[in-house]
Formats: structure tokens, sequence, C-alpha cells
């Protein structure tokens, strides 16, 4: 029948678009015209009190979640986000430390030390604390968003992405049946 050639191909490309998608940060679309892309990190950390008010992304490791007034502050091992905003995995890719208010409780139990998180927050300004024996000033953010990354969507990034592989095998049966077979396969 004419027209009938491609249907067969149909589910195939489903499967495989599919397959592309991940359950990965979704900025809230009420946000995403309000956050400035060309402020870095860097630029923050140099000169926060110049970027108070202005929306930003950022992310790294939680270090310590405590309370304080009814609301929950954060204290953020910055990373570097990748494409999909979720961030490197080495410590050693942080250019510095952030602080993170939530205005309601965030039981700091639920974030947990070391939890990997991505902030949409307001700049507020800085505050100065101590770091070991040196004085240290944290750029201060309040969050409007937070993404808590589990471990799976890090496992999920390294198997994304295209692949390919060949294998074979060598079947032997009762009798006289032998087998053996080659099979090349790519994937995305």
């Amino acid at each position: 029948m004419p027209g009938c050639m491609g249907r067969p191909l149909i589910p195939v490309i489903t499967l495989l678009l599919g397959g592309c998608g991940s359950s990965g940060f979704v900025m809230p679309d009420a946000l995403e015209s309000q956050v400035d892309p060309s402020v870095s990190f860097q630029q923050l950390l140099a000169s926060p009190d110049s970027y108070q008010g202005k929306m930003v992304v950022v992310g790294g490791e939680v270090l310590k979640a405590s309370t304080a007034d009814g609301g929950t502050v954060l204290e953020v091992l910055q990373l570097p986000l990748d494409e999909g905003q979720r961030p490197a995995r080495e410590r050693t890719e942080s250019q510095g430390r952030f602080l993170a208010r939530q205005e309601t409780f965030l039981d700091p139990a639920a974030v947990g030390d070391r939890a990997r998180i991505t902030i949409v927050g307001q700049v507020t300004g800085t505050r100065t604390g101590r770091l070991d024996e040196v004085e240290y000033r944290y750029p201060t953010l309040d969050i409007k968003h937070l993404h808590l990354w589990r471990l799976e969507d890090y496992a999920e990034r390294a198997r994304s992405g295209p692949w390919w592989g060949i294998s074979g095998g060598v079947g032997i049966g009762g009798g006289t049946r032998t087998g053996g077979g080659i099979s090349i396969g790519t994937g995305f």
C-alpha cells in the first residue's frame, strides 16, 4: 500500500526521542524572564552589592543547612552548572561559596550536607563570616526556586549521549547444532 512504508518507523522514532528526555531542572515560567543570564558567579563574588536585586541561577553542594528566624540558610560551595543547570561533580571546579536563604522552614535533614542543588535566587548583598581562620565575604541570595538533584540524575548524565557497540557470541546446542552472531548497535 502506498504511504505505509513509514508507519513501522513511527514507534521506533517515538522510542528514540522519548529516551532523550530527562527529569532535570525546570525553571518556573514566572522566574525565567526575570533571570539575568549574563551575571556569572565570578562577577557576583567580586561585587555582590552591584547585583543586588538581580535574579540569578547558581548551584553547588550544600555544606551546611541551618534554621534562622523561621527560615533556612544554606551555605553552598558554588559549582559551575552544565547545560541542564546541573552542578559539576568536582569540588575543585568551585569558584567560592554563597549563602542562600529560604524564607519558609526547610528541614536541614531534607536537604542534607553534600546535597547538590540549583537555585534561582535574588541577590540580596553580602554577609561576612568566619571560614576557618579568615573572614569570608559571602554573596547572599533569597531563594525563589530550589531544585535538589538526586544521585540518579548524575548517573543518567554519565549514561546520556550517543553510544555505539559491537558484540558477538557463539552458541553450542545439543547434537550437531552450533550458531553464532554479531550485532552492531547505536543509541542516543
